[in-house]
């Protein structure tokens, strides 16, 4: 038996966090079950074997009958020997139902995460997503291992009853009622625990979260002398969630005490019980000691179901997490009928902004304000809903991923990823050397290259740490150079470069884009000097069009524009 994670993890029933793991063990039925009638196998034969000893007291020693006492105790060992075997293989099945349902957990996590796109961090915290990742796997995994033991102690349970109540009635009705009373007992506990739990996760996700904000900005806070109140914010934070911790610790005890203090006092009647009834004659001495061996072995299955409780409750708070973020859906959806394109580049227009990109030329787009550029951008790839046309089809009658496809949006947003350089700039592995070179020629990005000890080869560290600002940028150029899309939009991509730099990337730019359709928003007058086209955007939308050098002649607002950018 050999886990591998799923391929396709399937489509998760998001009704409800119940469903969701009901969802999760129908995955693997076979194991599933097969898991749940080991545990009843592996619990009744430990169930039995009281009765056997019991048994081959009375009918081998009490009776000295040998060939008895010689049955018996093969039964005796053939129930052991069952039981090893039966436990070995449940625990193998429970490790396999774990691990599958924590990992599917986190790959039907990752892909909600990827349809959520760029709306994820405005719908889901990041501490959530990272606390579903973390510690809440380990819960609902937990919550469908424990299924194969909690059956099994039930089983096992009722089959100690139906024994005691053949020999003894009243000894089977304190069985019978009382693990009732015990569970209902414990269950009292588990409802305050559950909120508690709810508690503590959602201050831990928001803490992650704040954490996350603090360290990806702390230049920014050490930079306008912020970094004291956020780390006191952060300090009372974090105090909150101890006390929330210590809360959920406070009923976990209680709960840890009820698993050993219930079971033992229950254990001590049944045998105080027994002890009465065979001085009175009632019992058997093989039945006696049977009973004693009964109320030892009713530990197990009562911790068992006590256990059971706690990770089902556990593993319910968890899947309620997860669930409230597959529920959550993507602001943009593929339409009922999705249109289809014409093949080879068309025009690209944004009706709002007027916003006319023809195709195979490189514009460039400067506006009197930054924010208007990035929100045409974000409408051009349809990040955000408008009134954009592509071969005269409008946008919103494409599928997701067919714009995906022909437009992609490259701006300072953009992260770099752990791993090898050159899958970081070709992820999908689709481009040659050749190609990928050249992009890094066009970016200006061949000596971050060469600096590095096994080149292309190199491992990049978390976010691209080890690179300064200007490097990263650099980086992410070329990277959407690599990709070479049909129509590429790239917003501010000199805004951390150097002015040599920024002069040797707008010199190559239109020669590596040439014959596809390139928008460049950036008001750098390096950039605009060499653009085909030169748009001028003003409260949202184009007011002027032509060359660098037209426009700098005929709009004073556009050469007041470019001047700031020139002062700075």
């Amino acid at each position: 038996m050999r886990f591998e994670p799923a391929g396709d993890p399937g489509t998760p029933d998001a009704r409800s966090a119940t469903r969701y793991l009901v969802w999760l063990a129908g995955r693997h039925p076979f194991l599933f079950t097969a898991g749940i009638g080991l545990g009843i196998a592996w619990m009744v034969a430990q169930a039995l074997m009281p009765a056997a000893v019991g048994r081959a007291i009375d009918a081998g020693l009490a009776h000295r009958d040998p060939d008895a006492l010689l049955t018996w105790g093969a039964v005796l060992l053939g129930l052991g020997v069952f039981q090893a075997v039966a436990g070995i293989l449940r625990h193998r099945c429970a490790v396999h139902n774990w691990l599958a349902a924590a990992y599917r957990t986190v790959q039907v996590t990752v892909e909600a995460t990827n349809r959520l796109g760029a709306a994820l961090p405005r719908r889901v915290a990041a501490g959530e997503v990272v606390s579903i990742g973390t510690a809440d796997i380990e819960h609902i995994g937990s919550a469908v291992d424990i299924t194969a033991r909690g059956a099994g102690s039930i089983v096992a349970v009722v089959t100690v009853a139906v024994i005691l109540l053949d020999a003894s009635v009243p000894l089977g009705l304190v069985v019978v009622l009382g693990v009732p009373l015990l569970m209902g007992l414990v269950g009292l506990l588990i409802r305050p625990l559950h909120r508690q739990q709810q508690a503590y996760r959602d201050s831990e996700g928001r803490l992650t979260a704040r954490a996350g904000d603090i360290v990806s900005g702390l230049r920014v806070l050490r930079g306008v002398g912020g970094e004291p109140l956020l780390s006191a914010r952060y300090r009372a934070q974090s105090q909150a969630l101890r006390a929330d911790g210590l809360r959920v610790a406070r009923v976990e005890s209680l709960l840890e005490a009820a698993q050993v203090l219930l079971p033992g006092a229950f254990v001590v009647l049944v045998t105080w019980l027994g002890a009465r009834f065979a001085l009175r004659g009632e019992i058997s001495a093989g039945q006696l000691v049977a009973f004693y061996g009964y109320t030892a072995f009713l530990i197990s299955p009562l911790r068992n179901l006590t256990e059971a409780a706690d990770k089902l409750t556990r593993g319910h708070v968890a899947a309620r997490r997860v669930v409230r973020l597959l529920r959550l859906t993507p602001e943009l959806v593929d339409p009922p009928r999705p249109a289809t394109l014409p093949a080879g580049p068309g025009e690209l227009v944004d009706v709002q902004s007027g916003l006319v990109l023809r195709p195979g030329r490189l514009t460039a787009l400067a506006a009197t304000a930054p924010e208007d550029a990035a929100t045409i951008a974000d409408r051009l790839g349809r990040f955000v809903d408008g009134d954009v046309t592509l071969h005269g089809v409008p946008l919103r009658d494409l599928a997701v991923a067919t714009v995906r496809e022909r437009i992609v949006v490259a701006d300072n947003d953009a992260h770099l990823f752990t791993g090898p350089l050159r899958s970081e700039l070709d992820p999908h592995d689709a481009a040659g050397r050749d190609a990928v070179e050249a992009a890094l020629v066009a970016a200006s990005a061949t000596d971050i290259v060469d600096a590095l000890p096994d080149g292309l080869a190199g491992q990049v560290a978390e976010r691209g740490r080890e690179f300064s600002g200007g490097q990263r940028q650099r980086l992410r150029l070329a990277r959407a150079l690599v990709a070479d899309p049909e129509t590429l939009v790239l917003v501010e991509p000199t805004s951390a470069v150097d002015a040599h730099t920024e002069a040797r990337i707008a010199d190559r730019l239109s020669a590596a884009r040439r014959g596809r359709t390139t928008l460049v928003c950036t008001t750098s007058p390096l950039v605009l000097g060499r653009a085909e086209h030169v748009v001028f955007v003003e409260d949202g939308k184009v007011v002027a069009e032509g060359r660098h050098d037209e426009l700098l002649a005929a709009e004073p607002r556009y050469a007041a524009t470019v001047s700031r950018e020139e002062e700075r």
